[in-house]
């Protein structure tokens, strides 16, 4: 029996689902996979720096990991984990903060979940009302849907380059005394660069006095939630910091999100944990055990083993990172090239993550016989023209056509990133 004429058009199921479910906005990203994938299908050669992803081909998970994640399944680690996370996974993560970022936090401050987007979901969940309101930079990853998500009133901050696409203490004061959130990630997805430390820790400062006024008064505390997925991916002189490191009195208000995904090449294990003052952590773990949002344990198991492996560890993130370094470079290279010619090209140079911020300064011009308005315009015409797919920085929560769009590096190789400068300089030469 065929049981598709029975299902109403879409419009009338939507007329029957939730005001949530209707209001939701589905992931940018995967709507301009479509057109990629289009493309693709008739043949066009297409570099896609699109995707936030390791191509296993050229960027493996550590054998340590494998091999550990196979002998768990062999041991019969084949069962549900404890809900908030294996015990040896939450005691090896103090024992690794505590040795490469000099944080002491007890086992009672980690929760263990499936990747770091339902501790950042959770974090929503557990620290905000509906009508709450929630302060965070845009463009940013993901705050914008959790805020939807969760009825928060967001503040959203727009930067841009000349403040490394970082809010400032100055920015961010005036937002502070009716905000129960601060939001923060560093380095940044989408645009590759790193917090200043000084700026940081002028805003560990705010936080700490705000709490210090509610404290005084009862009112409720204000949260600051600091996403560090790639805080082992910086590069050259430039060096992470941690607010809690900085501003040690803002530890109790202060959660510290993380993942195995970005520092060892293993989104697909989904292993993230965070580090929070243990209450909230309690709470957390509650909220997230009603929706099954805890990492598999045989991949929780190897974590543990690999994160005790110090030499392991390093040898694998120094050959990592340089391979990462080797494809953000070259790419910066040729920006660099083209804008020396006079191209309409910017780009700010590799800091942390697996990204490059690149500007197309097309907007107002005819290219290709097309006249370019908007970021999608853009966008269409790089991936149509030129064979580059690239994420424009609206699919992060910026409002604004600026021209700034995300280039990520860990799907592709050398061989594709030197076949599509050429392209894109032939092109960007049509529109100077």
């Amino acid at each position: 029996m065929d049981i598709a004429p029975l299902f109403p058009p879409a419009d009338e199921a939507d007329a029957g689902l939730s005001a949530l479910a209707r209001g939701v906005v589905g992931s940018e990203i995967l709507k301009i996979a479509a057109d990629i994938r289009a493309l693709k299908s008739k043949g066009a050669v297409v570099c896609n720096l699109t995707v936030g992803d390791f191509d296993p081909a050229y960027f493996p998970i550590p054998g340590e990991l494998l091999e550990g994640t196979c002998a768990a399944l062999a041991a019969g680690h084949t069962n549900y984990p404890p809900s908030d996370g294996v015990l040896a996974l939450r005691e090896a993560i103090v024992r690794f903060y505590a040795r490469e970022l000099g944080l002491s936090y007890p086992v009672e401050s980690v929760l263990v979940a499936g990747g770091a987007r339902p501790l950042l979901y959770g974090a929503y969940r557990t620290l905000l009302d509906p009508g709450d309101v929630a302060v965070y930079p845009v463009p940013s990853w993901n705050n914008n849907h959790y805020a939807f998500l969760t009825g928060a009133r967001a503040v959203e901050l727009p930067v841009s380059a000349a403040t490394n696409f970082f809010p400032t203490a100055d920015q961010i004061r005036p937002h502070l005394a009716g905000a129960h959130l601060l939001a923060l990630n560093s380095p940044l997805n989408p645009t590759g660069t790193v917090m200043d430390r000084d700026e940081l820790r002028r805003v560990a400062e705010l936080v700490v006095e705000e709490n210090g006024r509610r404290r005084r008064s009862g009112a409720r505390p204000l949260w600051l939630v600091f996403d560090q997925v790639y805080w082992t991916l910086t590069f050259g002189g430039v060096k992470h910091a941690t607010p809690v490191e900085l501003v040690p009195e803002v530890a109790p208000y202060t959660l510290l999100l993380d993942a195995l995904s970005k520092a060892v090449c293993a989104t697909g294990m989904r292993v993230g944990w965070g580090v929070m003052p243990p209450a909230v952590r309690r709470r957390m773990a509650d909220i997230l055990a009603h929706v099954g949002a805890w990492a598999p344990k045989a991949e929780q198991v190897a974590t543990a083993a690999l994160l005790d492996d110090p030499t392991s560890m390093g040898a694998f993130q120094s050959t990592m990172k340089a391979k990462v370094r080797e494809r953000l470079d070259a790419l910066h290279a040729g920006f660099l090239a083209m804008a020396g010619e006079g191209l309409p090209v910017e780009a700010i140079a590799p800091q942390g993550a697996i990204y490059l911020s690149a500007r197309f300064n097309l907007s107002g011009r005819t290219v290709a016989g097309r006249m370019l308005v908007t970021n999608d315009d853009i966008r269409r015409l790089l991936l149509e023209e030129a064979g580059l797919a690239v994420v424009p920085f609206q699919a992060f929560g910026l409002k604004g056509d600026t021209g700034w769009f995300r280039l990520s590096v860990g799907a592709v190789s050398m061989a594709e990133i030197a076949e599509v400068v050429p392209r894109l300089r032939a092109l960007m030469a049509r529109a100077a």
